[in-house]
């Protein structure tokens, strides 16, 4: 049978996850990889987690072992609504919504709000899985440059006007503000707040990607785009700072969106497991999180230091990388005639891995790009992989 005679437009659109088909080749034991976006398996709680789990067994298996509500477990979304104080964002468990990791979180929001050639608007470069969630429905991609200080919000209202008074339907803003992925960097508070009253001008969505902001290890903390309009819908997980393999994620909104988003995910998996949210309640109500997290912040600080000293000696002149005060990436930026993806292969007869830069741009540009994760190797393989690495951008120069 002809199957791709058969296939629907939007699967006949999607694309596989580069960074996924990466993880396939840099997963051999003999690479060294900073392709992935993992955390530390150092990182883990493994003991406040088995102490936890055996509680949850002993006391209440029946429910952890059960079918959920597809809101999810209201004790987590009561305790999480009120863990959200301490950064400024008000909301109750009307507000939120636990999902499976918050890729699913990118898939609700496409399908709820996004119509075939509506506009979302991202950064350049901006996260491929969220990029993937909102090419696969059918969405026009616009991209707006980073620098420094994020996505260059001064750019970003000329665009809007442009794409409109071409006739096309715009309809949300997605963006990493803070250690943003691929580039680390963060966007500025006046940023922040402009964005703001352009969404608003314009009546756009803004989807607010908070992976990494609990991983600063220096400078100030910055206030969630969150904080300055309640309509933003805010995103964030416990991938990072408890274990990416429970996926438990969090969407935060307005009590109607939320409703919607719950009805999208009824379709797709009905609920999320229900131990995980068992324990991730108790990780918060234990008063785990705040105790982790600083421990977390130390070594990935420790690490980001060792690949940036070590790419300081070797890496040749010429090249520029970003220094993150928190997340898990830098962002590398080579001179113009390499090719970051044709580079990869002679990376990888090295035994050395990272993510091509071309990867993370909707207009297909980034060409000279690359990201390098500092969090999940150890400190020993981030210092020989920069040497390694180094190695290959030299012959790739000659």
């Amino acid at each position: 049978m002809d199957f791709e005679k058969l296939y629907s437009e939007r699967a006949l659109s999607m694309r596989a996850s580069e960074i996924r088909e990466l993880l396939k080749i840099s997963q051999q034991p003999e690479i060294i990889s900073f392709a992935g976006g993992l955390p530390s398996p150092d990182s883990f709680p493994l003991d406040i987690i088995r102490k936890i789990t055996k509680e949850i067994l002993e006391n209440d298996g029946e429910k952890a072992l059960q079918y959920g509500p597809t809101e999810g477990l209201m004790e987590l979304r009561e305790i999480f609504a009120e863990y959200l104080k301490k950064d400024g964002i008000t909301a109750t468990y009307e507000n939120v919504l636990v999902t499976v990791g918050s890729q699913e979180a990118l898939d609700l929001t496409a399908k709820v709000f996004i119509n075939k050639g509506d506009v979302v608007i991202c950064g350049l470069p901006s996260y491929i899985g969220g990029i993937n969630a909102y090419r696969a429905i059918q969405s026009r991609l616009e991209g707006i440059p980073l620098d420094n200080d994020g996505m260059a919000v001064s750019l970003l209202e000329d665009r809007i006007k442009e794409l409109q008074k071409n006739g096309h339907t715009l309809k949300m803003i997605y963006i990493i503000p803070t250690f943003q992925n691929p580039a680390g960097v963060v966007l500025s508070e006046d940023r922040r707040k402009h964005l703001v009253e352009i969404a608003q001008k314009y009546h756009l969505i803004i989807v607010e990607d908070d992976p990494y902001s609990k991983l600063r290890f220096e400078g100030k903390s910055l206030k969630s785009i969150k904080t300055y309009d309640d309509n933003v819908l805010y995103l964030t997980t416990f991938s990072k700072i408890l274990s990416p393999g429970f996926r438990v994620a969090f969407v935060v909104g307005p009590k109607e969106v939320i409703r919607k988003l719950v009805i999208a995910k009824q379709s797709t998996d009905l609920c999320g497991p229900v131990l995980p949210q068992l324990i991730s309640y108790h990780f918060i109500k234990d008063n785990h999180v705040d105790k982790h997290i600083p421990l977390i912040t130390k070594m990935y600080k420790r690490k980001k230091d060792i690949m940036m000293e070590t790419m300081e000696q070797y890496f040749p002149p010429g090249i520029e990388w970003t220094h993150p005060q928190g997340g898990m990436f830098s962002w590398v930026r080579l001179p113009e005639s390499i090719n970051t993806m044709i580079m990869f292969q002679d990376a990888l007869k090295e035994k050395v891995a990272y993510v091509h830069g071309a990867a993370f741009y909707v207009d297909g540009s980034g060409t000279n790009t690359m990201r390098l994760n500092f969090s999940n190797p150890s400190d020993e393989k981030i210092e020989e992989g920069i040497k390694r690495l180094a190695m290959v951008i030299k012959r790739n120069l000659k």
